[in-house]
């Protein structure tokens, strides 16, 4: 069976465990850019997103002959590699913190802005008029989540509470906000 996109993945990494170095071309040609898009969806910056892709690249070379066609679809496979690769360079870590202190700060400021400003723009709409029914830290929780983009732990901080107790009262606001939408 051949894969979407006209490149039969399982064909082309077999020729690359035979050493065909066009097919390790044909197979970036197919799936390129869909896996810079979830390489960049995963890591968000696209510097190392396209590291990740590159990287994988390399292990889809050097691992070719180790791809088993009964046991998976050749596509996962190579959606797996890069998705492991993205997990190593958000668990290193290093990489992702190369801005100065007053720049962080910025970036902080306006994911804090934002999480506030989607408050003021929502309007007279249903969204604004449940989340208008939820105390105010568990709204500012959900805002700062699903607009700011924080993570629990960030915004237990910012709250000064504890990251169960956070979770808590966002999982209970987004509980609420469900029953006020349906």
């Amino acid at each position: 069976m051949t894969e979407p996109h006209g490149c039969d993945m399982t064909l082309a990494l077999a020729a690359c465990a035979r050493g065909d170095r066009s097919a390790l071309r044909r197979i970036m040609d197919a799936e390129g850019s869909r896996l810079l898009g979830v390489a960049t969806r995963m890591l968000r910056r696209r510097d190392l997103a396209e590291e990740a892709v590159q990287d994988a690249m390399v292990q889809i070379w050097r691992k070719a002959g180790q791809f088993r066609a009964g046991q998976g679809s050749a596509r996962g496979w190579v959606f797996a590699i890069l998705r492991n690769r993205c997990l190593n360079i958000l668990r290193d870590g290093a990489r992702l913190s190369h801005v100065d202190g007053d720049t962080l700060q910025d970036l902080q400021d306006g994911r804090q802005m934002a999480a506030g400003q989607a408050w003021d723009t929502l309007g007279p709409m249903a969204l604004r008029d449940c989340l208008g029914t939820l105390d105010g830290s568990s709204r500012h929780a959900i805002l700062l989540a699903y607009v700011g983009g924080y993570s629990h732990g960030e915004i237990a901080a910012l709250q000064a509470v504890p990251l169960g107790t956070c979770k808590s009262k966002i999982r209970r606001g987004l509980e609420t906000l469900r029953g006020c939408l349906s």
